[in-house]
């Protein structure tokens, strides 16, 4: 075998169909225990766990115990990236596994990718920001007018939860097929959204629900750049 990364031991991981719907379940960005994700995956308990056990040891997942209980995350927003892609990709080649629908189209619209908002708004956000010289250069700096849109906006940089994670970072949109905003700025925008009440997260789904007036806020921070 040759040298270098082995992509065919991560793709089989991902391959299993069983396997690839616990992981897009873990997309909301919720932590999952084994019986939710094998009632996601529609398979037995323990072939849930024995799937959860090949794809903790490849990395995908990790564990978190609370109590007696244990659940399930994605172990991190590369692993999301990737999903992403790849759901991008399937849909591009007409790999559907769902007529469209009333559902597809919210999903479409507004949905959390792990911790940040994707679909069209996700799309428009991105754009706008990159646009309007908020987010500048190949590595997406935050510029000086952009930390004072984003104040002017109520999310202070220095107010974001240090970690790991990249500040800014593009993520492909599997139904738009171009880039929103993931990383720590990504994550503290949809966090902004929820708990100023503008948006909400649909319940058993990754749809997110904007009310009016959030819709009108968005609208305008964010406004269509090719408009």
């Amino acid at each position: 075998m040759k040298d270098g990364p082995d992509i065919a031991r991560v793709a089989a991981l991902i391959g299993d169909p069983a396997r690839a719907n616990m992981l897009a379940a873990l997309m909301s960005g919720k932590a999952l225990t084994a019986s939710e994700l094998a009632q996601e995956a529609g398979v037995q308990g323990a072939t849930a766990s024995a799937h959860l056990a090949k794809l903790e040891a490849g990395g995908l997942v990790s564990p978190r115990k609370s109590g007696r209980h244990k659940y399930f995350t994605l172990a991190g927003e590369e692993v999301a990236g990737v999903l992403e892609a790849l759901m991008g990709l399937a849909a591009g080649k007409g790999h559907l596994r769902t007529r469209t629908g009333p559902k597809d189209q919210a999903l479409r619209r507004a949905r959390v990718c792990y911790n940040h908002l994707a679909g069209e708004m996700g799309v428009q956000m991105y754009r706008s920001l990159v646009a309007n010289g908020v987010l500048v250069g190949p590595d997406l700096e935050v510029s000086g007018q952009g930390r004072a849109f984003l104040r002017e906006l109520g999310l202070d940089l220095e107010d974001l939860p240090k970690s790991r994670a990249p500040l800014c970072k593009e993520c492909l949109d599997w139904s738009a097929r171009e880039s929103h905003l993931a990383g720590r700025l990504g994550r503290g925008l949809l966090t902004h959204f929820t708990t100023t009440g503008w948006a909400r997260r649909q319940e058993g789904s990754r749809v997110v629900q904007f009310n009016p007036e959030g819709l009108r806020q968005f609208e305008r921070h964010f406004g269509r750049s090719d408009n």
